[in-house]
């Protein structure tokens, strides 16, 4: 099972195959040649004209609505900003909090979507913390039951890091919106890999160097058009505050649109990259990726189970995702997942090596669109010879 005409176009597009088996892109992805191409096409320009010529700031443009294509928004709702920490921050920092109010938010998320969120508790903010049966497993229920009349936010991640538990995003936000509740997405772990729209959402925020096969600190942070009066920049420089020709001004007025997030100069190299890296799945289709993740999931949870490895989440179905963390069981015995994350290493294959709350060593595997389930088996056949 391939999303490419032949075996030769899959390694010019991704050349990391030609020797390696690449399956950590819930941490940092590997770039795709055309995303490489791109930065290092707009890098030489740079040394040869300026960094900020015409044809690099169109480009910058058009990324907006790149952007804005890949979760159903407009481009004027989009912030090119990065990591995915910023744009939560922008959001926590950013709303007029009353002492009492409350935000409600998940303990065991990735620490960059609870921080801003608990740090809030010195302007009064009460944080509810949401504590599911397993790893990630948000459901709207529990939301829901988690809600009082002074709950302003909730802040959630689309998939979690470890269990790969992917939420119903359009369920949770459909009832937050009925109930008056604003919601806020850490969406790095589903851009690019399913389908994630913001019909329902208020603020997103996700770098691009996950599953949009982008670098590293090029993001995309989304402010519905309806709140950026209500959400108030809380980085001010000389590009989100007008000020023509340079000069400051005696009083504050913002740009319009997702630019009044933008408080000074942009990442444009790393913007360039992460708009070839959108186009690319675009182009391939996000639902077909998705079918491709799940398939290279059911195809290491099939090699791997028979050796004694457990793994978090669920395996199939709408809660699914492209994550799979793996744990030997007790009865498995053999070698440890770092004995085992050392040997795949010296076979030039990457997955990541994780460890939950409680100290348990976890294996995550997040391979992408182009690896394939052949190199799923080779996994499984040197697993088996740790």
């Amino acid at each position: 099972m391939s999303l490419f005409p032949s075996e030769a176009a899959r390694l010019e597009a991704f050349p990391v195959a030609r020797d390696s088996i690449f399956l950590a892109h819930a941490g940092v992805t590997i770039l795709p040649r055309v995303v490489a191409r791109t930065m290092q096409d707009y890098l030489e320009q740079c040394s040869l004209l300026m960094q900020e010529y015409p044809e690099a700031w169109r480009a910058v443009n058009e990324t907006r609505v790149t952007a804005a294509r890949l979760i159903g928004a407009k481009a004027r709702e989009i912030s090119l900003l990065g990591p995915t920490s910023v744009g939560l921050s922008l959001v926590a920092n950013g709303l007029d909090w009353q002492p009492g109010d409350e935000v409600v938010c998940y303990s065991d998320d990735y620490p960059a979507n609870v921080y801003p969120w608990t740090g809030l508790a010195r302007r009064g903010v009460t944080v509810r913390l949401l504590r599911p049966a397993e790893p990630g497993a948000i459901t709207p229920e529990l939301v829901e039951a988690a809600l009082t009349p002074r709950t302003r936010l909730v802040a959630l991640a689309s998939c979690h890091f470890l269990s790969g538990y992917r939420i119903e995003v359009d369920a949770i936000g459909r009832m937050l919106r009925a109930r008056g509740v604003l919601f806020c997405l850490d969406a790095i772990q589903t851009l690019g890999a399913f389908e994630t729209r913001v019909d329902h959402v208020d603020f997103l925020s996700a770098d691009s160097h996950k599953w949009m096969l982008g670098p590293m600190s090029a993001g995309v942070f989304y402010v519905r058009e309806e709140l950026q009066e209500r959400l108030r920049p809380s980085l001010l420089g000389s590009w989100n505050v007008r000020s023509p020709n340079f000069i400051a001004q005696p009083d504050i007025e913002f740009e319009n649109g997702g630019r009044r997030y933008e408080p000074g100069a942009l990442n444009i190299a790393g913007i360039l990259g992460m708009k070839a890296g959108i186009e690319l799945l675009l182009e391939t289709g996000i639902p077909a990726v998705s079918v491709q993740l799940l398939a290279l999931k059911e195809r290491l949870i099939a090699g791997l189970g028979p050796l004694g490895f457990r793994h978090l989440g669920p395996r199939a179905g709408v809660n699914a995702s492209g994550i799979t963390s793996f744990w030997r069981g007790e009865e498995g015995g053999g070698a440890t997942a770092r004995q085992v994350f050392d040997h795949l290493a010296a076979l030039r294959i990457h997955p990541s090596l994780r460890h939950d709350r409680s100290g348990r060593e976890l294996l995550r595997f997040s391979p992408h669109y182009y690896n394939t389930l052949e190199e799923m088996d080779r996994v499984a056949a040197a697993v088996a010879a740790a």
